[in-house]
Parts: structure tokens; sequence; C-alpha cells
């Protein structure tokens, strides 16, 4: 994730399933770009299986990491972060969606933020959120909003970022972006 030909730096948006791999493939694109890596956490931990989770992650990422949580304001945190050398990793979209369903705030407003600064950052920003529309359909009205929401997110962010991939069984493919890569 270099600088393109007009000086800017790469976004990257990648997609998966549950435990399909795609923080630790995130994590390992971030780790290739060298410089200071931040790790931008979406979650809280509300209970003793998120509480574990997100000490395994933490874990998996080691020292050279910087952890910066933020649930609902993740632009801003973007925008002071961001620096030539340093890689911003985002983990995860899905759950700063929640967050904001959940806090009832203008998703479409924090959307429209969000898109708008991807060409102000200084550094390459990696973006990981989960494909949720291949499963069941939810049963309850707030499950299908979310699913909903949570496609037309992904596809807002797969517009306006330079490389999407989507990873299956821990392998990607790259949907968007894979010339970068060759």
């Amino acid at each position: 994730m270099s600088s393109d030909s007009n000086g800017s730096h790469r976004s990257t948006l990648i997609l998966g399933g549950t435990r399909s791999g795609k923080s630790s493939f995130a994590q390992r694109l971030a780790e290739e770009n060298g410089g200071d890596l931040i790790y931008l956490a979406t979650a809280e931990a509300f209970d003793a299986e998120m509480t574990d989770r997100i000490t395994r992650h933490r874990e998996d990422r080691g020292p050279n990491w910087q952890t910066v949580e933020e649930n609902i304001d993740i632009t801003n945190v973007i925008l002071e972060k961001s620096s030539p050398g340093t890689t911003i990793l985002v983990d995860c979209l899905t759950i700063w969606l929640s967050n904001l369903m959940l806090a009832e705030v203008d998703i479409e407003s924090e959307l429209n933020k969000l898109m708008g600064i991807l060409k102000d950052v200084q550094g390459p920003v990696i973006f990981v959120s989960n494909e949720v529309g291949s499963g069941v359909v939810p049963q309850s009205p707030l499950g299908r909003r979310f699913r909903d929401e949570a496609g037309w997110m992904n596809q807002r962010v797969a517009a306006n970022v330079e490389e999407v991939a989507l990873i299956t069984a821990g392998l990607p493919i790259w949907l968007k972006g894979k010339d970068f890569r060759d």
C-alpha cells in the first residue's frame, strides 16, 4: 500500500465472514507496510467472551501496535492519527455500525464523514468488515435492518477505497485493485 501517482495513500477494505481470517489478513497487510501501526478498535467488552476475544486479538498483534479504542467517532481518530509512514487498521466496521445503530446515531451522516476524509488521510487505512449478506435471513426486524445497513455500508466503502479483498478460509480474493498486488 504505497502512494499512488497523485500522492494519496491506499485505502483497503477487507471483507469476510465470521472466522474467515479477515482480521489476520488485514494485520499482515498492515505489517507489510512497515512504519507505525495503529489498531483502531471499535468493539467494547460487554461480557467475558468479548473480553477474551479482545485479549486474543491484542496478543496476536504484539507490541508493535498502538491500540486506540473508539466505538463511534472513528472518523476523527483516523484524521488525528493519520501520518506518513503510519498504517491505521480499523477493525471492524460492522461493529462500528452496530454501535451507531444502538446509539441511534445518523448512519448516513457518519458514513458521509468517513468517506469524505479518505482523500485527506496521510497514510494507508485498512478497514475490516463482515460480509453478512450471504447468511441466514435474520428473524427480527432489527437483525434485518442491521444486515441491510451492513450491505449498503460495505458497498459504499468498497466504492470509495482503492482495494477490496474478500477473505474465505484465510485466503484473499481481490475484488478491486488486484493489479496493485501483482
